[in-house]
């Protein structure tokens, strides 16, 4: 089947991987003039089964109250953006009632043990490296009773097999000793020892070539799709700039642009863009460089050392599509950073800083979008939201064996684009 694939980060580029090793004819359209030169290109590098948890936990509203106005705060939704987030942020508030959030959770919880299997088995079989490391994730914790709801979320990860360990700060400090400076703020950590981190756009770029190389993929930059042409209710073509681009099946793996070109085909898809920053800094001198990455909870920032470089990361900006580049919000995760690892400031200069943003497409109740809609030929594979690389393998893979006629590996029923109904 001749199948084409619209978007090309890494959700887009895993699953024409795994669909051309399934023996389709794959053709992917990306608008940028490379792969992975969006969402996919500088996130917080870490794939976390641990940190699966859906965003809208119960009581993110009053942590949304709390925060309005504060520029440096984690969590941050700008008034422009009010208009357009209603009908998506009283679903998302709808989703934050314990019962949907934990079934949530463990829906994340297990996709993200599949998917990182998954990872692991095409690592296996292609030998792909993308400064990647199998070192666990520690989740750092100042505040005790933040520490105890973790565990608690923990624990029903662990059903599904997110293993963890509670460590007080000494023993945080003798697992990894560049946490040593910041042992007297913690009030404790949970270790994460199957969680990885790696660079997801090198993995993207680098997967793509092999793709192209080893099954064919035609790969097309510089391809926007601006409409469709249907008939009796199938896409037949998208219309772009170089042309009709066709194909026998369509798979949607555009992130959170994901509604403007399923709208136009009679489809309503509940993902709306969330913006993160990051800070990357090259400093491969840098003798203190943890060697399990980091989560924050308190700060809301995450660390990953990725060969040379140190990539931190966070925010959460709720301000429609707009991708200014906030030289504050940058400043706020590096600060961040550096109340645990102050170290890293000896390292920094302008030269070596490199800050960038993108759009997490964030589903209205946590897990992704993936599946058949109700365009018979379509196929959506979006609404990742922070756990787009985390993902990425296990929906690419699920919706290959789906879009191919084999039985998938986990239920796809929570994943459903037609679970809103």
């Amino acid at each position: 089947m001749k199948v084409t694939v619209v978007g090309g980060g890494v959700i887009g580029i895993t699953t024409a991987w795994y669909l051309a090793e399934r023996g389709h004819e794959v053709t992917v359209l990306e608008r940028a003039a490379s792969m992975a030169d969006e969402t996919s290109h500088a996130n917080g590098g870490l794939l976390h089964a641990s940190h699966a948890e859906p965003w809208n936990s119960p009581g993110v509203l009053w942590d949304l109250l709390r925060w309005i106005g504060r520029e440096n705060s984690p969590l941050l939704l700008r008034p422009h953006a009010l208009p357009g987030l209603m009908r998506w942020g009283l679903g998302f508030l709808r989703y934050s009632r314990r019962r949907h959030h934990e079934h949530s959770l463990r829906v994340n919880a297990a996709l993200a043990v599949y998917s990182l299997e998954r990872l692991r088995a095409l690592r296996a079989e292609t030998g792909l490296r993308y400064d990647d490391a199998q070192n666990g994730i520690l989740k750092v914790f100042n505040d005790q009773a933040t520490l105890d709801a973790a565990a608690e979320a923990s624990r029903h990860m662990d059903e599904v097999g997110v293993r963890y360990r509670l460590l007080d700060p000494a023993a945080t400090v003798e697992l990894d000793p560049a946490y040593a400076d910041a042992a007297d703020q913690l009030a404790g950590a949970i270790y994460y020892p199957e969680d990885e981190s790696g660079d997801a756009c090198l993995f993207t770029q680098r997967l793509a070539e092999l793709a192209r190389e080893r099954h064919g993929v035609h790969l097309v930059n510089n391809c926007t799709v601006e409409g469709w042409r249907t008939e009796g209710g199938r896409i037949v073509a998208a219309r772009t700039a170089q042309g009709e681009m066709t194909g026998d099946a369509w798979v949607l793996a555009t992130g959170s642009y994901t509604p403007q070109l399923a709208r136009p085909l009679g489809l309503r898809v509940p993902i709306y863009p969330v913006k993160g920053y990051s800070v990357t800094i090259h400093a491969p001198d840098w003798a203190g460089a943890p060697r399990i990455p980091l989560i924050d909870d308190e700060r809301k920032v995450v660390l990953s050392v990725l060969g040379g470089r140190v990539r931190m990361a966070g925010t959460a900006e709720f301000t429609g599509y707009d991708l200014s580049l906030r030289k504050a919000r940058c400043d706020n995760v590096l600060n961040n950073v550096l109340a645990t690892f102050p170290g890293l400031r000896d390292h920094i200069a302008p030269e070596t800083r490199e800050d960038w943003c993108g759009l997490r497409p964030m589903s209205m109740d946590g897990p992704p979008i993936v599946g058949e809609t109700a365009v018979p030929n379509l196929y959506l594979n979006s609404g990742t939201g922070h756990l787009g690389w985390t993902f990425a393998c296990g929906v690419s893979h699920l919706l290959a064996q789906r879009l191919s006629g084999e039985t998938p590996g986990l239920d796809m029923a929570p994943l459903a684009p037609d679970r809103y109904r």
